[in-house]
């Protein structure tokens, strides 16, 4: 009897283990099941999230990344370190599978670098846990990575040692091209506006990158075959764009000016000047300076023609300024001193000074007939961008100190500093005098663009305090303004961003008339010509394109 009740003691406890056992197994089965559930819908996210990369032109290969959430750590690089670039991110690719090498902007704030909101995944169970997915990246809203890769800096004329003290650095060519048929236009899909779409017309401001194309109507839109402008439906349109000419390159490039008879265009990339024929197209010229050793990279920052058109002065990273005899291809003139790059140049209407910028914290006027340094301004932080007035009276700067400066050409008196309050918030990357010479335009890594009205040139000499105030801010960019110009006629605005945009804008109030986005990368250089309705705009997908 008693063996009998064991058994039957026995008999019931592995009855209740093995339905314990069942019940494990079914929960097993579940987590299965719910985990490759779970797989497949990350699936078709990556899926979903590469394809809508692709149609914007991204590199789908960019998906993997940092976790959900997280994002690299960047610190604003200051002039004479070493580790950093003045202009570390300007390009939103700069260097990668399919991607240009080449300068770049600081990099940009915590903040920026973050992602949009992520799509939520489903959660687990408690339970076992699926092995870990390679997790994808959080993309900006330009639709490009943010992380940037430290590079050494690219090196100057001939073997020489050291370089002085140190300068910004610039990522080095990456020798797989974006486009690697550089014979004509690259056959692309046509670039979309960042990822906030959907938000009807008239609740849009001057964010016009927030509207979709496809959903407006004709008289708002005008598109072509890899790019689109879009106009604002607050304000009657009263322009239109065409794209002229599209000059590929093999490498980014960093600038775009025009002649004064608008007759020609030069741009410059890395070791070299090219211009251009407006009305063809046809590359005229190229300049480079066959001395310097072939080693490395070596951008052309800033080019600018001389009033009468018979030269070309380029700014480059190995601290020279060179005057180019176009004519002949010769080097007229080098004017040495700058002890770092040298990031932006602009002639005096007469043709006889040259104001250059230069990350060695000063700005210096030289005189052409002499072949001397006339003047050396220095200022507390690296000069991004310079510009003389039109009666050659004054020369400004920009600087990564937010200020803009405004200087007396001749006596080299500081008359303005424009910042404060009223000022930007981040570096000041270009600016620009109004026809008039009373007013200036200013653009910044805070994304806004502002204009300056001056103080009386009759005081300002005298003024124990700046007279210049701010009219007015004009904003609508999604990212870093990089470079602002105005017509002849001072009628608008222009300005590029490394979000990908041109933006026309009315300086009378603000308002903005249309965006264009006609480039894969970030616009470094819009400029207009003095002569005619054309512009031209360059960027860090290796083009120049020029638009009537």
């Amino acid at each position: 009897m008693e063996l009998w009740v064991y058994m039957t003691d026995y008999g019931d406890t592995v009855n209740a283990q093995l339905q314990e056992m069942q019940m494990v197994r079914d929960k097993i089965f579940a987590l299965e099941q719910n985990q490759h559930a779970m797989k497949q819908r990350y699936d078709e996210e990556v899926s979903r999230l590469r394809h809508e990369l692709e149609l914007r032109g991204g590199p789908a290969s960019h998906m993997g990344g940092p976790p959900h959430g997280t994002a690299p750590h960047a610190q604003r690089p200051e002039i004479g370190n070493p580790q950093s670039s003045l202009f570390g991110t300007i390009i939103t690719n700069p260097a990668g599978p399919g991607g240009p090498g080449g300068p770049g902007l600081a990099p940009p704030s915590q903040e920026q670098q973050q992602g949009p909101p992520q799509h939520p995944m489903p959660q687990p169970q408690p339970g076992p846990q699926p092995p870990p997915q390679a997790p994808f990246s959080a993309f900006p809203p330009n639709g490009y990575p943010s992380g940037v890769p430290q590079a050494p800096s690219s090196p100057g004329p001939g073997k020489r040692g050291g370089r002085g003290p140190p300068g910004p650095n610039t990522p080095q060519q990456n020798s797989q091209s974006a486009y690697p048929d550089n014979r004509g236009s690259p056959q692309i899909a046509r670039p979309t506006p960042p990822p906030q779409q959907g938000r009807m017309p008239e609740s849009v401001g001057n964010q016009l990158a927030d509207l979709a194309p496809e959903l407006l109507p004709p008289n708002q839109k005008r598109e072509g075959d890899d790019w689109f402008a879009v106009f604002n439906p607050r304000v009657p349109r009263v322009l239109d764009v065409e794209l002229l000419h599209t000059l590929q390159h093999e490498s980014v490039v960093c600038c775009v000016r025009f002649s004064y008879d608008g007759n020609f265009v030069a741009t410059g990339c890395n070791r070299c000047a090219q211009i251009y024929e407006v009305s063809s197209g046809r590359l005229v010229t190229t300049l480079q300076d066959d001395t310097v050793d072939k080693e490395g990279d070596l951008y052309i920052r800033s080019v600018c023609f001389s009033p009468d058109g018979r030269y070309l002065a380029t700014g480059a990273e190995d601290k020279q300024i060179r005057v180019w005899d176009i004519q002949s291809k010769t080097i007229k003139q080098s004017f040495t001193g700058h002890e770092q790059d040298i990031y932006s140049l602009d002639f005096s209407r007469n043709g006889r000074h040259i104001a250059s910028g230069s990350g060695d914290r000063t700005v210096r006027v030289w005189d052409i007939e002499t072949s001397r340094e006339i003047l050396c301004l220095q200022i507390e932080d690296g000069v991004t961008t310079v510009a003389m007035s039109p009666d050659g009276a004054y020369v400004a700067a920009g600087s990564l100190d937010k200020s803009v400066r405004v200087w007396d050409a001749r006596g080299g008196h500081l008359l303005e500093r424009l910042d404060g309050a009223e000022g930007h918030k981040d570096s000041v990357y270009s600016v620009a005098f109004a026809p008039s010479g009373r007013e200036l335009v200013s653009g910044s890594l805070d994304k806004t663009i502002k204009m300056w009205e001056l103080g009386d040139p009759r005081t300002m000499i005298h003024a124990t305090r700046s007279n210049g105030k701010c009219i007015r801010t004009f904003e609508g960019h999604k990212d870093f303004v990089l470079s602002v110009a105005l017509t002849p006629d001072g009628a608008w605005v222009l300005s590029g961003s490394k979000d990908r945009g041109v933006q026309f804008w009315d300086p009378s109030n603000g308002t903005v008339q249309l965006m264009l986005q006609g480039h894969k990368n970030s616009v470094i250089s819009v400029a207009p010509s003095p002569q005619g309705p054309f512009f031209a705009t360059g960027s860090g997908d290796m083009r120049a394109r020029i638009w009537k």
